[in-house]
């Protein structure tokens, strides 16, 4: 049993509570002692009871008593009338509704009327009927209402989804509709009001209706609840299997307010959904997300001397049973290897499908690396038995690489790729076998590690550099804009491309500073342009990540004195693909600087509309990938018109990168294109020769409008 208490109300779990207190006139309940059990506000109201003087289990003299101390029945006795309210009280135990009147202190004249219900007393209405008695006419349209009223009441309860019930304070039932009578199929001797809650309780329990629990404790349950004042929710498993929804409400006059709704189809529904999410389609077995889950998980037991060994299973050349043998026999040997797979794994750790014929297995805990190396074997050989097909036998060998942490790598990235770098070494020593990840396997590996030294070192002693690429109005034929490019020469490898560089930097978290870095070196640069001229700087959605962002875009303009509209921030779409809504509100976030946004590389993601509707980009920069064979295919072109088009309708500058020809430039300068980058115009270049490119275009401007 789950208790999930909360401060919200359901609105059909509090429909009776709220029709007895919103219903034009007074209400209480006399149990058969003449003892006051519940009312609501209007009682009190109409007969003018401060509202502490009325309390639960009080006696109908003394009530009596108080009324008529107020001015109440002016024409009798307290104890003259108590003595025939009791008799009429007494005389109407037929079930029947009894009907009469009585005048108040401020003489209003009140219809009381009363009817008595087993096992709970009278229940008693109070209605000011002063302006119908004086208006005789309109005394047959008010008895409709109420009955209206009454029977909107009735409809309502009978009509929700769920079963509801109402208990007092002694667990009794107070009433209950049709859906909660049959859910727990309840004879009509339990669905009268009176009707206790343990009897209730029982015929549940003896029926297979309830969840088996002891009936002390539950019932200690259910007064918590009725005391406790709050709403509660709880979802309970019945013994027969199903799971129902409980919403308890406390009642301000004692009592409470049940709503009772089987959510066991809602519940399998989302189980079902969870593991859709969760599971590769073709194989059921868990997928990237998933696993990556559970690696990331099982690195945490690192701490704690565990070491997590991870397998990289790969069918070799399974692309050449969907060439011969098509792709639904290609699913069916991947559902069999699936099998298999999970056979030879068994209970010591978890079978994943990453997508094609890639397969992975976690072993979240190993003694000894040869755990991990006897089980490749094992799984080598049971998925290079045949597998048939009627009369066909398809054999397939298998390539297996091992990492091991913490010692292959103590984050899920690492170790994942460490592993691939393992079957890429299985492959190249003749494919059917398994390798461990070894340290010195690949060159790429020890390159890597040099830069990532390297990059510490350029940071701190001025090794990096930046050089800037016009970007020319179509316009004006003029320079108004430079992307800062970051440029890096290694003291042994040599040069090294922002392509391999950067995504280092990202990695090992380094591309912050270097980020800064850049933000002031370009902003400097550009405060000694002309003042049309902005500069352009590419964000790293890694930077994104870092609440100090705008604080280090802020200080970059103050430092160097640069007004933010002069600076432009290009960002690819991957920034968007994860936690876009944070991002976005960082990107409004700079554009509240005043600086200005561009999406770059538009056009080679598979969402960029959809990111072009997300945030209103300043400008939009053509991947140079259009422009390859646009000024030689008409298709390329009528691709690249479309884009720039797109751009003029909302509203932004286009930029098409990688202008290297005069017939390129003719063919985007008739598409309409705002802006244009590339070499035609000049390779990127130093801060010193931006300076005198710039001074030289206004020299030559200031000849021609001499």
């Amino acid at each position: 049993m789950v208790h999930e208490p909360t401060s919200e109300r359901s609105g059909e779990a509090l429909l009776l509570d709220a029709a007895l207190q919103t219903i034009p006139f007074g209400f209480c309940v006399w149990s058969a002692d003449f003892e006051l059990v519940m009312w609501n506000q209007h009682y009190l109201d109409i007969y003018g009871f401060p509202r502490k003087s009325i309390r639960r289990g009080m006696s109908l003299y003394e009530v009596v008593a108080l009324s008529t101390a107020l001015g109440n029945h002016p024409d009798t006795d307290p104890k003259s009338f108590y003595e025939a309210y009791t008799a009429e009280l007494m005389g109407n135990r037929s079930g029947l509704r009894a009907v009469n009147l009585e005048l108040t202190a401020s003489h209003r004249t009140l219809e009381t009327a009363h009817i008595y219900a087993p096992g709970l007393g009278w229940v008693v209405t109070h209605e000011d009927v002063t302006e119908e008695i004086a208006r005789s006419d309109m005394m047959s349209e008010r008895k409709r209402e109420l009955e209206r009223q009454y029977a909107l009441l009735d409809a309502a309860i009978n009509n929700i989804s769920q079963g509801l019930s109402m208990f007092d304070n002694d667990f009794r039932l107070v009433t209950c509709n049709a859906e909660f009578v049959s859910m727990y199929g309840l004879p009509p001797e339990l669905a009268r009001p009176g009707a206790s809650f343990d009897d209730i309780l029982d015929h549940r329990r003896r029926t297979n209706k309830h969840t088996p629990v002891d009936i002390n404790a539950y019932r200690a349950e259910r007064q918590k609840i009725l005391k406790g004042g709050r709403f509660v929710r709880e979802v309970v498993k019945m013994a027969n299997g199903t799971f129902l929804s409980l919403r308890h409400q406390p009642l301000s006059g004692g009592g409470v307010v049940t709503t009772h709704e089987d959510i066991t189809d809602q519940l399998a529904a989302e189980a079902r959904m969870r593991h859709m999410a969760t599971h590769d389609a073709l194989t059921d077995l868990p997928n990237r997300g998933l696993f990556r889950e559970e690696l990331e998980t099982a690195l945490k037991g690192v701490e704690k001397g565990k070491q997590p060994a991870l397998l990289a299973v790969n069918i070799d050349h399974f692309k050449a049973v969907n060439d011969s043998e098509g792709h639904a026999t290609g699913d069916k040997v991947l559902r069999k290897i699936a099998e298999r797979l999970s056979e030879a794994v068994g209970s010591r750790g978890i079978v994943a499908r990453l997508g094609g014929d890639e397969f992975t297995v976690l072993l979240p805990n190993v003694t000894v690396p040869r755990e991990a190396a006897d089980l490749a074997r094992s799984i080598v050989k049971a998925l290079g038995e045949p597998i048939m097909f009627g009369r066909k036998s398809i054999r397939l060998s298998t390539s297996i690489g091992i990492a091991v942490a913490p010692g292959d790598g103590k984050t899920t990235d690492a170790v994942m790729n460490n592993a691939d770098l393992a079957l890429h070494k299985a492959k190249s020593e003749g494919r059917g076998t398994y390798h461990f990840f070894e340290a010195g396997m690949d060159a790429t590996l020890q390159r890597r590690r040099m830069l990532e030294t390297g990059l510490h070192d350029a940071l701190a002693n001025e090794g990096l550099s930046v050089l800037f690429q016009p970007i020319v109005s179509l316009e004006t034929d003029t320079i108004v804009a430079a992307e800062a490019l970051m440029r890096w020469e290694h003291p042994v490898l040599g040069p090294i491309s922002p392509v391999e560089f950067i995504p280092i930097a990202e990695e090992t978290g380094i591309i912050h500073a270097i980020g800064g870095w850049i933000l002031d070196a370009a902003a400097k640069a550009a405060a000694q342009w002309p003042q049309h001229v902005r500069v352009a700087v590419n964000l790293s959605p890694i930077q994104f990540k870092r609440p100090d962002l705008i604080a280090t875009i802020r200080s970059a303009l103050e430092t160097a004195k640069l007004d933010a509209s002069r600076l432009e921030l290009e960002i690819t779409e991957s920034l968007l693909l994860e936690d876009s809504q944070s991002n976005l509100d960082l990107l409004l976030a700079v554009r509240g600087l005043g600086a200005r946004v561009a999406m770059d590389d538009f056009g080679t993601g598979y969402s960029s509309l959809s990111y072009l509707r997300a945030f209103p980009f300043d400008k939009i920069k053509i991947d140079r990938s259009f422009m390859a064979d646009v000024a030689t295919k008409a298709d390329s072109r009528a691709i690249l018109g479309a884009m720039i088009s797109l751009g003029q309708n909302l509203g932004m500058t286009t930029v098409a990168e990688g202008v290297e020809t005069a017939e390129q430039l003719a063919v985007v300068r008739a598409e309409g294109c705002t802006q244009v980058q590339g070499y035609f115009f000049s390779p990127p270049v130093d801060g010193a020769a931006m300076v005198a490119m710039l001074d030289a275009e206004k020299s030559s401007l200031g000849r021609r409008t001499a």
